[in-house]
């Protein structure tokens, strides 16, 4: 059953999460505060998952697919307005981790999956440029490794284990999220803990 153009994703939807992790007073080291901040992670991923979806199935065109994806993305990414600093860290972490999904999304609706190299290849070329400070090269190739994973690649775990901490470590934590909506694209409900 496809989803009304629009209704993939709500501000809504988004705001109830970020109301959620307001109140529950969210610390990192927390198991279920780091849970509720994959579930909000997942549900964003999910609701991507949902649109390539309907966009390999028909029910959406290349237009209307981009059109849909920029709107979550917009929804997603757009500033907080959350007074505790460490609070706005936190989730502007998982932002960062969704930027990735959002560019791989449209870059395999624009051109299909990378198939110059493999995932594993992909992040290891990510890593390095990161190491360089080329952050947009890190990206382009975290993007290429997503593309693959939309188009159903796996991606290696032992890859992403090996990531020093930083920005591809975070995509690719991203592309994980991904990968599982990809494959089980459930739901996640906002008020499971």
């Amino acid at each position: 059953m496809s989803t009304p153009p629009g209704e993939y994703y709500t501000e809504e939807r988004w705001q109830n999460w970020l109301d959620r992790i307001e109140e529950e007073d969210v610390d990192p080291e927390d198991e279920d505060s780091a849970r509720l901040l994959l579930n909000l992670q997942d549900d964003a991923a999910i609701a991507v998952a949902k649109i390539l979806t309907d966009y390999e199935d028909g029910p959406l065109d290349k237009e209307a697919t981009l059109d849909e994806l920029t709107g979550v993305r917009e929804i997603v990414l757009d500033d907080i307005d959350i007074d505790d600093e460490e609070t706005v860290m936190l989730i502007d972490g998982v932002q960062t981790s969704l930027l990735c999904v959002f560019y791989a999304a449209e870059e395999f609706v624009a051109e299909g999956a990378a198939d110059d190299a493999a995932i594993a290849d992909y992040i290891e070329a990510a890593a390095d440029a990161e190491a360089q400070e080329d952050l947009d090269a890190a990206l382009g190739y975290c993007v290429q490794a997503g593309t693959q994973i939309i188009g159903g690649s796996e991606l290696p775990m032992e890859v992403a284990e090996d990531l020093e901490y930083g920005l591809v470590s975070e995509w690719v934590n991203g592309l994980d999220s991904l990968q599982t909506a990809m494959s089980d694209p459930e739901v996640v409900e906002e008020d499971e803990s």
